[in-house]
């Protein structure tokens, strides 16, 4: 019989430098299978279980255009795998490995299961967990340490797949299978690298432009990389660092490593504070601090950056990083609401989200983390309008009430006498909210709460999560 491999796709959803995929290829006989897992299914928001399937999709019909078709499975994969394996008759099982404390206890649940040894590799990161240490051999809890690290690392070379003959499934582990309400266009790893093409023209400038939330000059693969659509390693190689702008882009990238890196260290990263003395914080309980916290999600809190941003998430999915941090920032340090209850509602609605990147971010904005911005660093959500935003025309977007302010005051309408918010149809409390808090005293209220949680003696007992 020949060597047969099986590999099993997770986060890596396609073939292009691909470690894992291209092992299984260099089989004589090779098969691809995703595992449909109906609980990660139903944590996920509307949008980003939508752009998995497509994804899913899209990696079928990359196999599809190279002689084979993907063998797909619902259920627990501590079961499904091995018995793909067993009845592909497959000498190897191999996969890229992930950082989530779910994920390794997934992981070692299906390694006990197999009768084959399986091989795994890192595709979802530029540098995998363990390789960028301090001279003492630790991972750096300051970002610009480790990215001083990482950015002089050697790249490693391309992978491609090998020549291994693609077997398909057999009839009830295809796609057209599922239960599941399947999209009929494809996701894939030739559409994302459309996407980053698209992009290419601009790279140079990102280091000017990356914050005009106007108009929105990111490369926008975030999702991409989420679901391995595209490879990391590849986009920090074909970007590289020759322009301020390329280098400014690829120093992103070193921020999802050094997160993924932290994450494998700390799997309670979206659970418990890095720093946990901020674990003492009193944050803001009760039935009014709910009241507020669902104000926030609807994007009823008054402030103009911050009820776009959460439209805006609310109604696609995605949203640009900066207006992510403003949001959050709200939040914790406006609301008092403990952040990671924020985290969830990002998570459960990002297309993009998954913990190691979206809790190491909100925990950077908390001040909770190990190199995160000072607790007493308090965006103000007008000024931040005014700054990523001066026309107003993202607010206007999302925010059509206010749509016949002027660019100045649009982003604080509060601030603007009644005869000029009548002559634009705006009348607050009734055609747009007032603003929930005086951000003035919310700052205060927010620093005596962190100031009290940095004594101890004051606080024996953590606050409840």
């Amino acid at each position: 019989m020949a060597p047969t491999a099986l590999h099993w796709f997770r986060r890596d959803l396609r073939l292009g430098d691909n470690p894992a995929w291209a092992e299984a290829t260099r089989h004589d006989q090779a098969a691809g299978l995703v595992v449909i897992e109906p609980q990660l299914v139903a944590a996920a928001g509307p949008f980003r279980k939508r752009a998995y399937l497509q994804a899913v999709v899209g990696l079928d019909h990359s196999l599809r255009s190279r002689g084979g078709r993907l063998w797909v499975a619902e259920g627990d994969p501590a079961r499904v795998v091995p018995q793909v394996a067993d009845a592909l008759g497959a000498q190897v099982v191999t996969f890229n490995s992930d950082v989530t404390r779910w994920s390794e206890r997934r992981d070692q649940q299906v390694t006990s299961t197999l009768s084959q040894p399986t091989r795994r590799y890192w595709g979802t990161l530029v540098h995998p967990p363990g390789s960028v240490l301090t001279a003492k051999g630790r991972l750096s809890r300051v970002f610009t340490a480790f990215y001083r690290r990482w950015v002089t690392m050697a790249l490693a070379e391309g992978v491609t797949p090998g020549r291994a003959e693609l077997i398909s499934p057999p009839p009830g582990a295809t796609l057209s299978d599922l239960r599941h309400d399947l999209p009929d266009e494809p996701w894939g790893e030739d559409q994302a690298r459309g996407r980053l093409r698209s992009w290419w023209d601009r790279v140079d400038e990102y280091h000017m432009t990356r914050d005009h939330i106007g108009a929105d000059d990111t490369s926008n693969v975030s999702a991409e990389l989420r679901f391995g659509l595209l490879s990391p390693r590849q986009v920090a190689a074909e970007v590289g660092d020759h322009t301020p702008g390329r280098a400014a882009y690829v120093r992103q990238l070193a921020w999802r490593d050094w997160y993924a890196h932290l994450t494998a260290e700390h799997p309670d990263i979206d659970r418990v504070a890095l720093r946990p003395e901020y674990d003492r914080i009193a944050w803001a309980d009760g039935p009014e601090a709910d009241t507020v916290f669902e104000d926030w999600k609807a994007g009823l809190t008054g402030y103009p950056i911050v009820d776009a941003a959460m439209r805006e998430l609310a109604s696609t999915g995605r949203l640009h990083n900066r207006l992510r941090m403003v949001a959050a920032s709200f939040l914790v340090k406006d609301l008092l609401i403990d952040w990671r209850r924020g985290e969830r509602w990002f998570r459960y609605l990002l297309i993009d989200g998954d913990i190691p990147q979206n809790a190491g971010n909100w925990q950077w904005v908390a001040g909770t983390g190990p190199d995160a911005a000072p607790y007493f660093r308090i965006f103000n959500p007008v000024t931040q309008s005014r700054r990523l935003d001066p026309e107003g025309l993202h607010l206007r977007r999302w925010l059509p009430e206010l749509g016949g302010l002027d660019a100045h005051s649009i982003h604080a309408p509060w601030t603007v006498g009644r005869l000029e918010l009548a002559s634009a149809g705006v009348t607050l409390g009734e055609t747009y909210p007032s603003p929930l808090v005086d951000h003035a005293k919310a700052r205060r209220r927010t620093l005596d709460a962190y100031r009290q949680a940095l004594q101890p003696s004051r606080h024996p007992h953590p606050a409840a999560t």
